[in-house]
């Protein structure tokens, strides 16, 4: 039985390490232990996948490639924040539109959103700035890209590397105004254009798109809507490898569910996606944020997923779309379409009310079934005591109620363990040159005290996917962005500046060690003290929220721990 439990510490130390080992190899931009390079690169002579592919400009209703940048050109004079091309092509104009809740800015090559900053969402990064969601320059690309294409022979129509006009308006939202719009223009190429209105609405983090397609020619036109989002395959800046958080495209569909998308399997063209469905989004995910394509209804989709490798000026990068028949479109006649973007924070109820699975881009992994209902709660204690931090104390001190009865027989057996552990040194001693024997003897003393070796180890066990659930909750929640505790805590979402949650964290955690029985093992003793020193380095780099949870878990156990060893005349020993 102790070589057996011998065995699973080191297990647990050693893989501890390796992760700790590869988490630093993935944030130092090295290759990773078990994926290969930290940011995949692939060939135009890669291999696809059904809706995989490297973008390949003139295939028949493939979706064109970005048109190469142009070096030097600047940006629209009087748009400040906005970065000078390599960004965009020289000629293109860009425009901001701010709302209370966004500033988003556009460019008319393709009428494309090439720019969002969450108003109210502090970046940690930029000296209090606001998060950019969305961004294009020369280091970063991410995007919300539209446009047209047709498998018909010699019909161009308009795509999002079409320079269109932006038609003259309003640029801030007004004072009781409740929206604003933007509208671009496509020049009329054989009597063919397309218009695109943007919609942005107070308070929202959804933009309204509609598409109309004026088919002024004089030959009927069978357009398809291409909805996409591009970006490059870096997480976004300051984030943490310790945090294994995922950032890359996620699809999907009523039949599949939720899918993420690595971008590595996008390179190799070994993604796995539904192809088509009349129902799904296609989105972008990352730590706290995400943008998703939203449709209303039933309608045919296809979906897409391209690598485009870095060309004029802009990095590499993926994207993943969905593309939409809108039908015949004869001569004279207009064909309209409306979608959604959305692109902002993953606040879980107001994603679940905007589209089917949406909600899911805020992914607790497979513990979903029980993190759900923990984060209810949390929000629940949240709003009677009006601040995130008590909120998480008040969540794990109900755990622990509710889980008492069971940490109270487990402790129970570590006291009678710790207590019987001079006992077993003594006799591992006098037996050290008889193995067998040994063993023989320490179950003997097993039975006659009415010890259960795991009996301390069973009830623990039970009870770690609760708390691993709850942790990826705080981890995932982007409520905690902002959110005060007490005194010198002003960001739940962000590291300790001071460093006192980790270090009293990793000084509970000895006294944890001190409370439990001394293995009998030298080498078993030792890695008992080294275990929360390893985990105590991580949490130096964890946000102040999970800190709290796991110093407010670990104080709540000692002082069960310590109450049950008293009671039993062990404390000390």
């Amino acid at each position: 039985m102790t070589d057996m439990r011998r065995t699973l510490l080191w297990v647990v130390f050693t893989m501890s390490l390796v992760l700790l080992w590869d988490a630093w190899q993935k944030h130092t931009g090295q290759p990773s232990l078990f994926g290969g390079a930290a940011r995949p690169v692939a060939s135009a002579g890669a291999g696809t996948a059904p809706g995989t592919s490297v973008a390949s400009p003139g295939a028949p209703g493939a979706l064109p490639a970005p048109a190469a940048a142009v070096p030097g050109a600047a940006a629209a004079p009087g748009v400040p924040g906005v970065p000078a091309a390599p960004a965009g092509v020289a000629g293109t104009e860009q425009v901001i539109v701010t709302t209370d809740a966004v500033k988003a800015t556009f460019d008319s090559l393709g009428g494309t959103l090439v720019r969002l900053e969450l108003l109210g969402y502090r970046d940690h990064n930029r000296n209090g700035g606001n998060v950019v969601l969305m961004d294009q320059s020369a280091k970063r690309l991410y995007v919300a890209q539209t446009g047209l294409v047709t498998s018909q022979a010699g019909v161009q129509l308009p795509n999002h590397q079409t320079t269109m006009t932006v038609v003259p308006g309003e640029r801030n939202l007004a004072a009781g105004a409740d929206e604003i719009s933007i509208r671009f223009e496509s020049p009329v190429v054989d009597g063919r254009k397309l218009a695109k209105t943007y919609t942005l609405r107070r308070g929202q983090f959804t933009i309204g798109v509609k598409h109309e397609f004026i088919n002024g020619g004089s030959a009927p036109v069978s357009p398809q809507l291409y909805l996409q989002l591009a970006r490059d395959g870096t997480p976004p800046e300051g984030e943490s490898a310790f945090y294994f958080t995922f950032t890359g495209p996620a699809v999907y569909t009523d039949a599949s569910k939720f899918k993420k998308v690595d971008f590595k399997d996008i390179a190799k063209g070994s993604v796995n996606i539904d192809k088509t469905a009349d129902n799904g989004w296609v989105g972008m995910v990352q730590h706290y944020f995400a943008s998703a394509w939203l449709l209303q209804g039933k309608v045919q989709r296809e979906f897409r997923t391209a690598y485009i490798p870095a060309a004029g000026g802009r990095p590499d990068h993926y994207t993943v779309a969905m593309v939409l028949p809108l039908g015949e479109v004869v001569p004279g006649a207009t064909q309209v379409h409306e979608a959604t973007l959305f692109a902002g924070p993953q606040e879980e109820n107001k994603l679940a009310a905007l589209a089917p699975g949406l909600e899911l881009v805020k992914d607790y992994g497979w513990l979903t079934v029980l993190s759900k209902p923990l984060f209810w709660l949390l929000t629940q204690l949240h709003s009677v005591l009006g601040n995130w931090g008590w909120a998480i104390v008040a969540l794990v001190v109900v755990l622990k109620a509710a889980f008492y009865w069971l940490n109270a027989s487990a402790y129970r057996s570590m006291a009678k363990m710790k207590g019987i552990t001079p006992k077993i040194t003594e006799m591992r001693e006098r037996l050290k040159d008889k193995p067998q024997q040994m063993q023989q003897e320490m179950m003997k003393i097993y039975r006659e005290e009415k010890v259960n070796p795991l009996g301390g180890c069973l009830p623990i066990v039970v009870q770690m996917p609760f708390f691993i659930a709850l942790y990826w909750v705080l981890l995932s929640s982007v409520e905690m962005r902002n959110a005060p505790w007490i005194g010198w805590i002003t960001d739940l979402s962000d590291k300790d500046p001071w460093f006192i949650l980790p270090i009293l964290m990793t000084l509970s955690s000895l006294l944890q060690v001190w409370l439990n029985p001394t293995p009998p093992d030298p080498m078993q003793a030792k890695l008992m003290w080294i275990m929360p020193l390893a985990f105590g380095f991580m949490f130096f780099f964890f946000p102040a929220g999970l800190v709290l949870y796991w110093l407010t878990n670990n104080l709540l156990s000692i002082a069960q721990q310590w109450f049950i060893n008293k009671q039993l005349g062990v404390l000390g020993k």
